[in-house]
């Protein structure tokens, strides 16, 4: 069954494209979600107003997502954390606990937004990335300190 795609489907295709797929999928799965329409004339049409709907809300949130980051790439955080001997870490920050330093700064972003590519498990300054837009990222600078050093100043 040829069915015209209404939203992005992964392992499937982007929105307006036009798949082939088993009719079981097409009228279980995809046509009741609205995932899809049946390729029609008709739906052909309709998908294009859809389209171009949709293009200028993803340029508008693209437009917000860089404005955004430009403020964020600005940030930086200061972790306080338990220190051992040689400046090692017990235990790692996480994104949980950067998302919660930047909620402390007005700023509300979901710590599964925040990508590291590996925890950070010592003293010192670390550039983290943030996921705003599928196409637009921030970095702040995470500071991981100690607690004796926090508890001075």
């Amino acid at each position: 069954m040829k069915v015209i795609l209404r939203q992005d489907v992964d392992n499937l295709g982007r929105i307006g494209d036009i798949v082939t797929v088993k009719d079981g999928y097409a009228r279980n799965f995809l046509i009741p979600r609205s995932f899809a329409y049946l390729a029609t004339p008709g739906a052909m049409k309709a998908i294009e107003v859809e389209k171009k709907r949709l293009a200028k809300k993803v340029a508008k949130e693209k437009a917000e997502a860089e404005v955004f980051a430009g403020k964020l790439n600005e940030v930086q955080v200061s972790i306080p954390m338990k220190v051992g001997e040689e400046g090692k870490l017990y235990g790692s920050v996480t994104p949980q606990m950067v998302a919660q330093e930047l909620a402390n700064k007005s700023f509300d972003i979901d710590r599964r937004t925040i990508i590291m590519d590996e925890p950070i498990r010592s003293l010192g300054v670390f550039d983290v990335k943030v996921k705003l837009h599928p196409e637009v990222f921030a970095n702040i600078k995470v500071w991981v300190i100690s607690e004796d050093e926090q508890a001075q100043a």
